[in-house]
């Protein structure tokens, strides 16, 4: 079971002079995380450093941007998956401030900015969706129109050609008790059109 966040959280550290502002918030893939992180980028021309570390399924990645190697992406990363985190960008914008921090210093910086922008921020159970389109005749509709809202279904398209067309989404695991029951009310009369 995973989890994503309702919205972004925030988080600003001092340590040794440096500052480190810490932000998690929900991400799809990875072109959005790049696009964030290029904003920031923008956003924060004096900064030494924009790390960051997304958890969104295939689309996962973890930068260092410049600070020594596995001490500040991959850590991060490290906290979203503690966290049973997925679709979640963490960044940290570094000001330097003067001292090293040493390797485990810069670890122990990176993971609390990301740990303190997660306080307090709601979380939501993640839930695959799957979609489903269907044919069946005219007198089934009503049939199967009870029993996508029965089951919680989202109809996304109905069309009425030779036959009804019907597009809709559920969540996954609910898909095949779906299924079955409108396999069992139509009598044999639905067919499945481009199975997802």
């Amino acid at each position: 079971m995973s989890f994503t966040l309702q919205h972004a959280g925030h988080a600003e550290l001092e340590i040794k002079k440096s500052r480190f502002l810490g932000c998690v918030e929900p991400m799809a893939d990875r072109a959005g995380a790049q696009a964030r992180v290029a904003e920031l980028k923008a956003a924060h021309p004096g900064a030494a450093h924009v790390c960051w570390a997304l958890l969104a399924g295939g689309h996962s990645a973890a930068n260092d941007d410049g600070e020594p190697s596995g001490t500040a992406g991959r850590p991060m990363l490290e906290v979203l998956r503690h966290q049973q985190l997925d679709g979640v960008l963490a960044t940290v914008v570094r000001y330097y401030g003067g001292v090293k921090l040493g390797a485990g210093g810069l670890v122990r910086a990176y993971t609390d900015s990301v740990a303190r922008a997660l306080d307090g921020v709601p979380r939501q159970q993640r839930q695959t969706l799957s979609q489903l389109h269907c044919r069946f005749p005219y007198p089934q509709e009503g049939t199967v129109r009870r029993l996508l809202a029965r089951h919680g279904a989202q109809l996304e398209e109905v069309t009425h050609q030779d036959a009804v067309h019907c597009r809709f989404s559920i969540v996954a695991a609910e898909a095949e008790a779906l299924r079955q029951a409108l396999n069992d009310a139509c009598h044999g009369q639905l067919a499945w059109l481009d199975e997802a």
